[in-house]
């Protein structure tokens, strides 16, 4: 059986492939921001999201072209919280994926506007792909609530920003946690969710991937605060012990790297005990759980 590496290669060239075709390379200054959002979509990553999406949708035989357009739109979301996350008013970085990042290659106002465009574009990607209209319109408002500022990854990435100047807060662990479900959690969730909406699936298996992808997002996080501290930077693509200079509240931050470690595990464990309702068809989303704990970047 292939591994989850290759099997996520082999999508990612696949899914790349699509993506490019939607950032035509085009002459003119007023096209500087398209060619900072195509710079910035197409700089590497590793396409868990859409590949999550496709997988959810597969669950209930909705087939990959058929689900592209979400796919898109999602990964679009994604790279535009990226480029804003990196500017220097927010985690000021200068590299991602070991590239510069998109401040840097270009300048911040266009970074913005690139972010602004990413967003946007998702939107209308979404809205002209070739879904039943009234699922399109579930999706739409869903992608909506999950990336934004009330109920969603904006306000998660809001109390990132708390957490950095209040390091005696009380309910560490509680502000943590919220952080990240809403920060990191909310577009791991989406495509979960977004393949039971494609596919007619019931609310049980709706409420089982959800499950899932709330223990998988919560570890993909944890993770990451592990790799800040113990990471290869060359490996991982951008700078890393930030979070310690910064007094960034995190699971290492509170518990240390041990502990976070085996929080961590635990939260895979239950991901893979809750997909396995789904019996032969979890394979990949156990194999991409594991992955999700042992990953270097």
């Amino acid at each position: 059986m292939e591994s989850i590496v290759e099997i996520l290669s082999q999508y990612s060239d696949k899914f790349n492939k699509d993506l490019e075709t939607y950032f035509p390379r085009c002459e003119g200054i007023q096209y500087r921001a398209f060619d900072a959002m195509r710079y910035s979509i197409t700089n590497g990553g590793k396409r868990l999201r859409p590949f999550l999406l496709t997988k959810s949708s597969e669950l209930f035989g909705v087939d990959y072209k058929s689900s592209l357009g979400a796919s898109i739109a999602l990964e679009l979301i994604h790279s535009y919280s990226l480029v804003h996350d990196d500017l220097p008013c927010m985690d000021n970085d200068d590299f991602r994926r070991g590239k510069p990042t998109c401040h840097k290659q270009y300048d911040e106002a266009t970074a913005v506007l690139a972010g602004d465009g990413l967003l946007t574009y998702a939107f209308e990607i979404l809205s002209n792909s070739c879904i039943e209209d009234k699922k399109k319109i579930k999706l739409i408002s869903l992608l909506s609530k999950l990336a934004g500022a009330r109920e969603g990854m904006i306000a998660g990435q809001v109390l990132d920003l708390f957490t950095e100047s209040n390091i005696y807060i009380d309910k560490k662990e509680e502000i943590i946690r919220q952080t990240q479900a809403l920060k990191t959690g909310c577009l791991l969730k989406y495509p979960c969710i977004c393949g039971c909406i494609l596919g007619d699936g019931s609310k049980k298996e709706e409420e089982t991937l959800t499950k899932y992808a709330d223990n998988i997002g919560l570890a993909f996080q944890i993770t990451d605060d592990i790799l800040d501290v113990i990471g290869d930077e060359k490996i991982v693509g951008k700078t890393l012990k930030k979070d310690e200079k910064q007094n960034k509240l995190n699971f290492v931050s509170i518990y240390g790297v041990e502990k976070a470690q085996k929080q961590a595990l635990r939260l895979i464990e239950e991901a893979i005990e809750v997909i396995d309702y789904f019996g032969t068809n979890s394979c990949e989303f156990k194999l991409l759980a594991k992955y999700i704990l042992d990953r270097k970047y």
